[in-house]
């Protein structure tokens, strides 16, 4: 097999969205944004089967993978899949194969800059603004417990309560943006998640995004993970389209026997 070929899985995939939770957004009958950017259509060109999750925007982990669970139990009934979560989507994905009973369904969960460890972002906005914010967000019944759950603290104690499946083939992409690359609205986080942690893509840094047999490190800001263009590189020529990326997290399912 090319080191461009995508290959046929025997099984779906299900894309899982991080916080917002989106899988498109559509207005008078025109999709604005699609949160996998071309994604699902490069890997179905081949003939796979690609589900995009729709879950809870700014619940908590528990109740997004609740969410997961629902749609997966109706879209797909019964049989074996494969979890791509980005950013929170994949501890959603490791909760639902660990926590509610689908761990005999997941054949695999890559996670795609996904806080395994938390975020010093986090830390810094629930410490700044949870107080302040929470009571308005708790009288206008706005959920808010997935920023809790992204900081350093709370995960810990995901990854002490919520064990990998055995199983269940675990693999994971990290971020890591270059300064050139990072537009205003990633400046303060990089520096922020940079100076308490080290490499990262604006949000999460490649030590807590490492997880599972095998980590690989792409180019790019926490959004370009799932294809959304960066405007510096394409102002310099240097955007590469991030589907083709996916691609390799397929052929190496495909090369695990899958």
């Amino acid at each position: 097999m090319s080191e461009t070929e995508i290959p046929k899985l025997n099984a779906p995939i299900v894309l899982v969205p991080g916080l917002w939770g989106f899988d498109r957004i559509v207005a008078c009958g025109k999709t604005l944004a699609d949160y996998f950017h071309g994604i699902p259509e490069r890997l179905e060109a081949v003939g796979n089967r690609v589900l995009v999750a729709r879950v809870s925007p700014t619940e908590g982990v528990a109740r997004r993978a609740a969410d997961l669970k629902r749609f997966i139990e109706s879209e797909l009934p019964s049989g074996p899949f494969h979890l791509i979560g980005h950013s929170m989507g994949g501890l959603d994905s490791r909760y639902l194969a660990a926590k509610l009973g689908m761990e005999v369904r997941v054949l695999s969960v890559t996670s795609v800059g996904t806080p395994h460890r938390g975020t010093a972002f986090a830390d810094w906005g629930v410490s700044r603004f949870a107080r302040l914010v929470g009571p308005l967000l708790r009288y206008l019944r706005i959920p808010h417990q997935a920023f809790f759950d992204l900081t350093t603290e709370r995960c810990l104690r995901f990854n002490n309560e919520v064990r990998d499946v055995p199983g269940v083939r675990y693999y994971s992409i990290a971020g890591q943006c270059e300064e050139d690359w990072l537009g205003a609205e990633w400046l303060f986080p990089y520096s922020l998640v940079a100076k308490a942690e080290g490499a990262n893509d604006g949000v999460v840094s490649v030590a807590s995004a490492t997880w599972g047999e095998h980590t690989e490190i792409w180019a790019g800001d926490h959004l370009n993970l799932v294809n959304w263009p960066n405007r510096h590189a394409i102002r310099r020529g240097e955007w590469p389209n991030r589907a083709p990326d996916y691609g390799r997290i397929v052929r190496r399912l495909s090369q695990a026997g899958f």
